[in-house]
């Protein structure tokens, strides 16, 4: 899984975006530091996406928790939803979801789904990416989207789980095609680019030098890690041991990697390097969500 440079918008990827069948939905988020708290500002929606109320399950000063609700539960031909948060200066964030995302199969006309998730983190504040994984259906097309803008000392760290397929009831992702492009970037310059197609009838789908058939992958990203050396190698020595992942720094990015089988070990990796990282990342142990435990 080698970093690949960010491609402009598709033209002629296969997908078919259909005006007339073009169903938005949009949220956008704001958070602000007031009287010590971060609060919840802004909440602006359009279409089924929703925020549950504001929890504080670290305390009234510590990281404000939201829930970003999407009622339907996946995503079908013609969906296109957009996610926005803005976290002000000082203010700390946790963004999660109270259950995986499903990307489902394209209609008999295979039109597409697009998913656009735009996050900006001003200087000296703090965002927690932390949504639970998607699953994509056999014969999903779409178009998935993650830009994250840093600006001065902000930090930020979140991840991205996807699974291809039901393997547990024999259904294995054996058709459509899914665009994942990733930017992040601070103060405007580039730190971390990527795009990666997933297209199981590409030669890169089950080929070593690419996917090499896992159905399952996660990245996790921590920027503002202080001693990242030291950070990966706690995470090398207590992370299970075994081929599926990897760990490096670049450009001032922590990056953890995993490619293979199981959603529910990508998961496990993921929430653990969290709770590891959390403390040296700032200074507070890991909180898990309440919804995640539901």
């Amino acid at each position: 899984m080698t970093l690949r440079e960010l491609a402009p918008p598709l033209a002629g990827s296969g997908h078919r975006f259909d005006q007339e069948r073009h169903w938005a939905a949009s949220l956008a988020l704001r958070f602000a530091k007031r009287d010590g708290a971060t609060r919840l500002i802004q909440a602006r929606h359009q279409g089924p996406l929703r925020v549950q109320r504001p929890f504080y399950p670290e305390g009234r000063q510590e990281a404000c928790h939201i829930y970003v609700l999407h009622p339907p539960g996946g995503l079908v031909s013609g969906d296109a939803l957009t996610i926005k948060a803005h976290v002000e200066q000082g203010a700390h964030a946790l963004l999660t979801t109270p259950a995986a995302n499903k990307l489902y199969k394209a209609d008999s006309q295979g039109v597409a789904w697009s998913q656009c998730t735009e996050l900006e983190v001003a200087d000296s504040a703090t965002l927690e990416w932390l949504p639970q994984e998607t699953i994509a259906f056999d014969g999903s097309k779409g178009e998935q989207r993650t830009h994250i803008d840093l600006h001065g000392s902000a930090r930020c760290l979140g991840w991205e789980v996807m699974a291809l397929g039901r393997p547990a009831s024999e259904l294995p992702y054996l058709s459509g095609r899914i665009e994942q492009f990733f930017r992040l970037t601070l103060d405007g310059k580039p730190l971390w680019l990527e795009r990666q197609p997933l297209d199981p009838l590409h030669p890169r789908f089950t080929g070593r030098w690419g996917q090499g058939g896992a159905t399952v992958q996660a990245t996790l990203w921590a920027v503002g890690m202080s001693d990242a050396p030291a950070a990966i190698e706690e995470l090398r020595n207590a992370l299970p041991d075994n081929p599926r992942w990897a760990v490096t720094v670049r450009q001032g990015v922590l990056l953890l990697r995993y490619l293979g089988n199981s959603r529910n070990e990508a998961w496990a990796l993921c929430e653990q390097a969290w709770k590891l990282l959390r403390p040296r990342w700032i200074e507070r142990e890991a909180h898990i969500p309440r919804i995640w435990l539901t």
